[in-house]
């Protein structure tokens, strides 16, 4: 099976409500569409939204990497000896590790669709169905609680609150009114999205555990490079800490596991550059005896369909973000993971099982 085609497409999806964290406000989701097809007949899908603040990708960087850089580089290559193609995409370029994803999910569509496997069984198999949380936007205290109150009300049972825009006190405000207004039994996970100084993040977790509030966990507290500084977090909290945005290698979790400088990570196919290097930081997280949760950018259900496949195979991803789908107006891909509320169904079909895209969602360049 080799590759005969790379095509790239523009997409732009509004958001039903604009998505608030202490990094950006997003109201539309602009993310670059991959088509892969072989000389069999067989295509396969991908996506690379660009996330300026974290991964430093931008629309035309993407599209720029896989038409100019990948395309040429894969045209003609036998999927059979993929190992030697994804080493081959992962070393053609500094960076640009959204691309990289794109066009790494693509290619495992293919090669799991060649397998007659759901991806998911192809690279593991451990499970074929999955529980997302649902994010609350940071926001007033107020509407944070009504927010909340609405998501537990559509059959959430776990919360992602962002934090870190403001002052810490306005955080834990926060966190009291949607306790308050939802209760103790619900789960709440914090991202603060590196808002926080390490002992400014001390101060406000250890305000939160002495009221009681029954945080999870918290994740990326302090900015990405500062491996010290989450680790003095870590060291001096009970509330379990998650590497986020420190973590977009292998050699990021290798340094994280080794100084114990986190207790979770949270892997994301946009900063891995893909399933393949997403494996190797999953499965050095579980030699280290350390649970992942997988999550993703703003995407449309093509990208988060291979990151909940690669999600469901392993058994150390125990914690599922994958609401992104759900905060758009619209759904640009037929087939694909199946939502139930909360439960994702991953689906029996090869590959994603994505048959192909609603091109009304289509920009020009």
């Amino acid at each position: 099976m080799k590759i005969t085609d790379i095509q790239t497409f523009r997409v732009a999806i509004p958001l039903h409500t604009p998505f608030k964290t202490a990094l950006r406000t997003v109201t539309v989701a602009e993310t670059i569409v991959t088509k892969v097809t072989c000389d069999n007949g067989v295509v396969g899908w991908g996506e690379a939204p660009p996330t300026h603040v974290i991964t430093g990708d931008s629309l035309d960087s993407i599209e720029f990497a896989i038409n100019g850089i990948f395309k040429p580089l894969l045209m003609d290559e036998s999927l059979a000896n993929r190992e030697e193609v994804f080493e081959k995409i992962h070393g053609s370029m500094v960076g640009n590790s959204s691309a990289k994803a794109a066009m790494d999910m693509a290619l495992y569509d293919c090669i799991a669709q060649r397998a007659d496997m759901p991806l998911y069984q192809f690279i593991g198999g451990y499970q074929d169905t999955i529980e997302t949380d649902y994010t609350v936007s940071v926001n007033s205290p107020e509407e944070m609680a009504r927010d909340a109150r609405k998501y537990v009300d559509n059959g959430f049972s776990v919360l992602k609150i962002k934090v870190g825009k403001d002052l810490i006190e306005t955080d834990i405000k926060r966190i009291e009114a949607i306790r308050k207004e939802i209760g103790s039994e619900v789960v709440i996970r914090l991202d603060a999205n590196q808002g926080w100084k390490p002992k400014e993040a001390v101060q406000a977790i250890r305000k939160m555990e002495e009221r009681g509030l029954n945080i999870e966990l918290i994740e990326q507290p302090v900015k990405a490079h500062d491996f010290d500084g989450l680790k003095y977090v870590t060291d001096n909290t009970e509330t379990a800490i998650m590497a986020d945005e420190s973590v977009f290698s292998s050699y990021d979790a290798k340094r994280i596991l080794e100084m114990g400088a986190a207790d979770l990570i949270n892997i994301k196919l946009m900063k891995a550059g893909g399933i393949h290097q997403a494996v190797k930081i999953a499965k050095l997280a579980d030699s280290y005896g350390v649970e992942c949760m997988v999550g993703s950018m703003i995407e449309t259900k093509i990208g988060i369909t291979a990151a909940a496949h690669f999600a469901a195979s392993q058994p150390n991803v125990t914690r599922f973000d994958f609401d992104a789908p759900l905060m758009l107006a619209g759904d640009i891909a037929d087939g694909g993971i199946t939502y139930k509320g909360r439960v994702i169904e991953l689906g029996s079909q090869a590959g994603l099982g994505i048959r192909g895209m609603d091109e009304s969602f289509l920009i020009e360049k």
